[in-house]
């Protein structure tokens, strides 16, 4: 079935599916007896609790494996953590109404790996640990959060996320007609970079993925991209304004439930998912997507013109000067939009007679103000409304939240309930606030704002936090109902993309991949072009289905889920498969060899077993080993009596440090 819904349950609930579609998956009007979750509404009310057991689990998990051999910390009472911004005030005041003690800050080498992880998407360098390390400057961790993001990798790690939220991929999406193929991937992902490098605001960047126009292909046009993330296969126009409502409110508003509200009215559907959502009808849906009627996605070229036309396949994307949002329209991926979001008559099988023209015509008005657009450029009036909408600033507070702790004050980041989000407008009975710290969250969005919706002072921000620099080692009792206080830190499994560049880091064996250029080529016997220098970092590949030129290491890093940017989301879940790759895949086997790796050689050379222990720790998980790491790593170096031998050892080791379970992860 083309159409799904996210729903989402309240406070921490994970993403699930229902549809609104009629089950015999034909076009008739849905009906309560269609919502997947009114038929099974525990599957998704119990996910409240899921998201809370998966951290509590992977916790226990990195616990065992990377503390149990490590001196205890105590944890310590949350009255007495410092307090560095209103960050640590809200979290450490909650903590401390509900009588938890907090973790203590974490240590200078977790920090150092954290941090690097965290805001560049690599690991440091060995050097960069021991220095730290062996700093006595008190402001040595804010100094490292400076340096960091005003380093070129955290341009490379955060195109990457920006362009997982906006979802730019070549291929065509599975609900469009067609897609922006590689042209236009490449020009979208050198505009967000560029962007990103020159701190552009995220206000602009998301204004203008809403309201540019242009040719896609087109560099100076590249954000128009993401206008074609709303072209809807096999159906009326109505479709894809309802398409371009759904991917815009979800990737800039965090709410997905527009998805549910262009189907149907919330009420009988979302009524104990979503205050906002059982109080919004379809009619409101529509009056948002009509801010859109007038888009229009113009596919360019000819098929005579292929081999040379630069421009073949490309799209323009432009606003018509009159259009609007029209009913009495009975076919497509939705339901039937009839006027006033009446059913179909039943005896004849079509919309009710509307009582004029005018009825069957939808123009737009925006959610909570009724704004109307003040001319006739409808789509730029929309993302105006947006990027003024409170919403907008609270989405991004939360999901970059997420990023750095693993977790959203709301949980699933899409599923942001306007009604209940606001502390000092509190919902009626028996709702509650969304947020797990309501007034924190209100003074993260509304800092972001006073920042000019900067990214890089936004991160600083949480970085600096006494609450973001806390241990993910807990000592004490800990509970899963001490999730919701953010009382330690939540390790991050690292993406794909991550874990393939600390191999090749740590190993200084690096990757050399050809990314196309273009789909367009001068003949159908030429080669389809590359750009002319080879991408050596996963970081900086611009979709997540690179290097198409190196089938085994794009699969390698598929193996830990890093989506496709269409059909499945980035994910930290893990598998045995998982273990396989890290076990037996040619990308680490074959870096974890003396005559490829010069970093390994290096390490050979050191003259005592007790330097090559150190070494290899620092240089694959950012740490010295413990005592009773670093007491094996010398008990099975002895043992090799040959230069051979003593290779083989040194390389065994390299092979173990990227197997155990803190490597996988920032904690």
């Amino acid at each position: 079935m083309l159409w799904s819904k996210f729903l989402f349950a309240p406070v921490f609930g994970v993403a699930l599916v229902t549809s609104c579609m009629a089950a015999d998956g034909g076009e008739s009007v849905a009906s309560t007896k269609d919502c997947s979750f009114n038929s099974a509404p525990e599957e998704f009310l119990s996910s409240q609790s899921r998201i809370r057991n998966d951290i509590s689990d992977r916790l226990q998990k990195l616990g065992a494996a990377r503390f149990s051999a490590v001196s205890a910390r105590n944890t310590v009472a949350a009255a007495s953590v410092i307090r560095r911004n209103f960050i640590d005030e809200q979290i450490f005041g909650k903590m401390a109404q509900a009588n938890a003690d907090s973790a203590p800050l974490t240590t200078d080498e977790e920090f150092v790996r954290r941090a690097t992880l965290d805001i560049t998407g690599r690991i440091p360098t060995t050097f960069q640990v021991r220095d730290f390390v062996a700093s006595p400057d008190p402001n040595k961790r804010n100094d490292l959060i400076g340096k960091l993001l005003y380093s070129p990798e955290f341009v490379d790690k955060w195109t990457l996320w920006f362009g997982d939220l906006v979802q730019n991929g070549a291929n065509t999406l599975s609900t469009a007609n067609f897609g922006r193929v590689i042209d236009g991937r490449n020009a979208y992902y050198n505009y967000i970079k560029k962007s990103i490098a020159d701190s552009k605001s995220i206000r602009d960047i998301a204004w203008e993925a809403v309201g540019a126009g242009g040719n896609n292909f087109n560099p100076a046009t590249g954000a128009a991209n993401f206008a074609l993330n709303a072209q809807a296969a096999n159906g009326p126009a109505q479709d894809t304004y309802d398409m371009m409502l759904m991917k815009t409110a979800t990737a800039f508003l965090g709410m997905a439930h527009y998805d549910c509200l262009a189907c149907h009215s919330g009420r009988g559907h979302l009524d104990t998912l979503s205050l906002w959502g059982q109080r919004t009808s379809r009619m409101e849906a529509w009056r948002m997507s009509a801010f859109f009627s007038r888009m229009r996605l113009n596919r360019y070229g000819q098929q005579a013109t292929q081999y040379t036309d630069p421009n073949y396949q490309s799209v323009d994307v432009q606003d018509a000067p009159s259009g609007q949002y029209d009913l009495n329209v009975t076919f497509g991926n939705r339901p039937p939009r009839c006027t006033n979001a009446l059913p179909l008559d039943a005896k004849t099988n079509r919309c009710p007679t509307a009582v004029n023209a005018a009825a069957n015509q939808v123009t737009p008005e925006y959610r909570g103000t009724l704004a109307k657009p003040k001319d006739g450029n409808w789509r730029a009036a929309f993302a105006d409304n947006m990027t003024s909408d409170p919403m907008f600033a609270r989405n991004f507070a939360n999901r970059i939240w997420k990023q750095m702790f693993n977790m959203g004050l709301v949980e699933p980041v899409d599923g942001l309930d306007p009604d209940r989000l606001d502390p000092s407008n509190p919902p009626p009975a028996p709702w509650a606030l969304q947020a797990t710290h309501p007034e924190l969250l209100e003074k993260l969005a509304r800092a972001f704002v006073d920042s000019g919706y900067d990214l890089r002072e936004f991160i600083r921000l949480i970085a600096e936090s006494s609450a973001y620099q806390l241990s993910s080692r807990y000592d004490g009792d800990w509970k899963v109902e001490y999730v919701p206080l953010f009382a330690r830190h939540y390790p991050r499994r690292l993406d794909g993309e991550e874990i393939h560049d600390a191999i090749a880091q740590a190993t200084g064996v690096l990757g050399k991949y050809m990314v196309q250029a273009s789909s367009n080529r001068y003949s159908p016997t030429d080669p389809l072009p590359n750009l002319p220098d080879p991408t050596i970092w996963a970081m900086q590949l611009p979709d997540t289905l690179e290097p198409r030129s190196n089938g085994g290491v794009a699969n390698f890093m598929n193996n830990f889920i890093r989506g496709n940017r269409d059909t499945q989301a980035r994910s930290q879940a893990g598998s045995i498969l998982q273990q396989l790759s890290l076990m037996n895949d040619n990308f680490v086997n074959s870096r974890t060899r003396i005559s490829a790796s010069p970093v390994l050689a290096d390490i050979a050379k050191l003259p005592t077993n007790d330097a090559i222990v150190n070494e290899i720790f620092l240089t694959f998980l950012s740490r010295k080993p413990s005592a009773r790491e670093l007491d094996r790593g010398l008990n099975f170096l002895s043992k090799s009596t040959t230069t051979a031998g003593r290779n083989t050892a040194v390389e065994d080791m390299a092979w173990v440090a990227i197997n155990k379970v803190d490597f996988l992860f920032s904690y």
